[in-house]
């Protein structure tokens, strides 16, 4: 009788059988649980375990993955994970590769983020963008005493701008009394009358942390203590991609606390550098300045005289044209007795009482000639005027009327033409030859 021995496994082809159903069967899922013995060696992964009441499993985070994970976790935290059920091969240990992994109720948390930002988005708290006064005269900041975003702030405003005035108002930032203390020491620097909105700036900030820990500045309150705040307000909370309602509500966001900073106060070290750039800009125009002036300068000394050098070159000008006034004078004088002893000569010769004859018979010449041509032009015209007189006699209606006729009017200047125009009663006006005639239509006839 023969026995045949069934083909035994090997400890790795069992567990490799194992991980190939396990990630085939179970695949991705979502755990729910308390995160226990957090370990993150130098090689930048996360291993865990996840464990509630009742049992556990062991967990790995790689760091391609662990670089997208916000939550902080630290043992004991309540977390939300996604990830594949697989085995490890070499130790034969049954684990959960991690994926993405949440604090525990942030998806309750994020719905209530969004319907409270809707809600004071509707009611316009997220309207103020007033300008900030760059640098601001006095810089207010709420925050923590002890944390690392005020040491941050300090530290660039040290680096960048000196000369900051800065006032901590050290205020609780995470926890149920964070939002009631940011909101009376904001209405206490409101009630500051030596504060002034357009010269001073009020910065909440904190650094990064869980949605749960930023979860005060999530504060209904808050914000509308912020949109109201009659001194402008930066909100620099967490990190960049940690975004809350005091971030909405403020004047101006900025992603991280250092930013903040940054945006409040210039650089010294540039405005350094735009200053000596304009201080050699200036000197080289004064330079240029001043060469062109010099240049001016030794133009105008070189044309420049001694006043007594002047005076003399006038003076002997002043003396030649007196000269040449005295000769024109002379010759003009001695022009002008030439010509009148020529017009003396001229009229001594002349014999005035023929002249007078010549003279009188021509004048009565030309009366003589005028007369006559006055005359006929007269006689001209009357017999044109005559002629038109005739011509407009023989066209005038009124030459008409001196054979007999009349023009018939009525009372209102109109002619009447016909008979049918009139009515008995009616009163008219006959123009005649000579005269007028007012006259009342007791008849009519019709021509026959």
């Amino acid at each position: 009788m023969s026995s045949s021995t069934p083909q035994a496994l090997s400890v790795s082809q069992l567990n490799q059988r194992a991980k190939q159903t396990l990630e085939r069967d179970v695949g991705e899922v979502w755990v729910d649980g308390e995160l226990s013995n957090v370990s993150r060696p130098a090689s930048g992964h996360v291993y865990f375990t996840l464990k509630d009441d009742r049992a556990q499993i062991r967990c790995a985070l790689f760091r391609q993955r662990a670089r997208f994970v916000s939550a902080p976790m630290r043992d004991g935290d309540q977390v939300k994970l996604r990830g594949r059920v697989s085995l490890f091969e070499p130790r034969g240990d049954y684990q959960l590769i991690a994926e993405a992994v949440q604090a525990a109720g942030l998806g309750e948390l994020l719905a209530a983020f969004e319907r409270l930002k809707a809600q004071l988005e509707g009611e316009g708290v997220f309207a103020n963008a007033r300008p900030l006064p760059f640098p601001p005269r006095k810089l207010l900041i709420l925050s923590s005493a002890t944390g690392a975003a005020i040491r941050d702030v300090l530290a660039v405003l040290e680096a960048r701008w000196p000369l900051a005035d800065v006032t901590l108002i050290p205020v609780p930032v995470q926890g149920a009394e964070a939002a009631p203390a940011m909101i009376s020491a904001l209405g206490l620097l409101n009630r500051q009358a030596k504060l002034d909105p357009e010269r001073d700036v009020v910065l909440i900030t904190r650094g990064g942390g869980s949605l749960e820990d930023l979860w005060a500045f999530n504060n209904e309150h808050l914000a509308r203590a912020i949109f109201h705040s009659r001194l402008p307000v930066m909100s620099a909370v967490g990190h960049e991609v940690d975004i809350t309602l005091a971030d909405f509500a403020a004047d101006m966001r900025a992603p991280t606390p250092s930013a903040a900073a940054e945006r409040l106060v210039p650089d010294q070290h540039t405005l350094k550098r735009q200053l000596d750039h304009h201080e050699n800009r200036l000197m080289r125009a004064m330079q240029a300045r001043l060469e062109r002036d010099s240049q001016r300068l030794d133009t105008l000394r070189a044309k420049l005289r001694h006043p007594g050098e002047q005076l003399n070159r006038q003076r002997q000008h002043l003396t030649s044209l007196h000269q040449r006034l005295s000769r024109a004078m002379q010759q003009t004088l001695t022009q002008q007795k030439a010509q009148v002893s020529q017009l003396s000569r001229r009229l001594a010769s002349q014999d005035m009482a023929r002249l007078h004859r010549v003279e009188s018979e021509r004048v009565s010449q030309l009366q003589r000639r005028l007369s006559a041509a006055m005359q006929r032009q007269l006689e001209s015209r009357q017999a044109r005027l005559t002629s038109a007189a005739r011509e407009l006699n023989a066209i005038s209606p009124l030459a008409v009327l001196g054979r007999g006729y009349a023009i018939a009017q009525d009372e209102q200047g109109q002619i009447v033409r016909s008979a049918e125009e009139t009515t008995p009663g009616q009163k008219l006006k006959l123009q005649l030859g000579e005269g007028k005639l007012s006259v009342e239509v007791k008849r009519r006839y019709k021509n026959t």
